[in-house]
């Protein structure tokens, strides 16, 4: 399998704390992977790592062969790389149309020249992120809130359009961090069928962090599970199950 993402050897230290410790990680294409650990055993700082907040104190990461080290988290989006947030974190002064139409400003190709004199190059631009993130809202079912401020959506659709955001940038991987979080067992059970949706129809990798195990066991191919920064098991769902050393750490006797 060719690795679209790969983490090798990555380790993070913050002072005298270790929070990752020698991670190898890969995810190829279409994949999706879940990650999974106790609260605290590094999950959102991996994300981190991979999105360029935290620098890796060692190791390297590529994404499709180009290593990403150094590169500031606007870069590694342009690169293919999106995400969403444990807690949410739309734009909140901004509509629902609005949010989405920003995350097209990183593949904008009129210049500041366009948008001062706003001319027809501007123009059509312009006009085509609207069509797109119209396009992007329908698929969701969120066009109707098209006008309404992303705040005063109910929480389930502020999630999706956090996830619609991101896919906004035109990514090649999805990180998701909680999507579950704060939701009912029916939000959940259709939070599993979006996902599997967006894979398939956007044609991307997602690596998903959750607590949720009947999230990630129902729809995940190959499952990472970390425990004090430490990878502890690697594999299928079956086998994650019955791994001792995962069942001690997480899972529960």
């Amino acid at each position: 399998m060719d690795a679209l993402l790969k983490v090798d050897h990555c380790t993070i230290r913050f002072g005298g704390l270790t929070a990752v410790s020698n991670l190898n990680m890969s995810i190829g294409n279409r994949e999706l992977v879940g990650l999974i650990g106790p609260n605290g055993a590094g999950k959102t700082t991996v994300f981190n790592m991979i999105t360029g907040v935290y620098q890796p104190t060692e190791g390297a990461i590529f994404l499709n062969g180009e290593r990403l080290n150094g590169l500031k988290p606007f870069n590694i989006t342009a690169k293919g790389i999106a995400r969403t947030f444990q807690n949410i974190r739309l734009f909140v002064s901004l509509t629902v149309f609005d949010n989405v139409r920003a995350a097209f400003n990183l593949r904008l190709r009129h210049g500041p020249l366009h948008a001062l004199t706003r001319g027809s190059k501007f123009k059509q631009e312009e006009a085509d992120i609207g069509e797109q993130a119209m396009d992007l809202l329908k698929i969701f079912n969120l066009d109707r809130f098209r006008d309404v401020m992303c705040k005063s959506l109910p929480y389930g659709d502020q999630r999706r359009l956090e996830i619609v955001r991101a896919l906004a940038t035109k990514p090649r991987l999805l990180l998701l961090d909680e999507p579950a979080a704060g939701m009912n067992p029916t939000e959940k059970v259709a939070l599993m069928t979006l996902i599997e949706f967006i894979q398939e129809k956007f044609d991307i990798s997602v690596l998903l962090v959750e607590h949720d195990m009947r999230v990630v066991m129902g729809i995940c191919k190959r499952i990472y599970v970390l425990d004090y920064g430490i990878t502890i098991a690697e594999g299928p769902p079956d086998e994650i199950r019955r791994d001792p050393k995962v069942i001690q750490a997480y899972l529960g006797e």
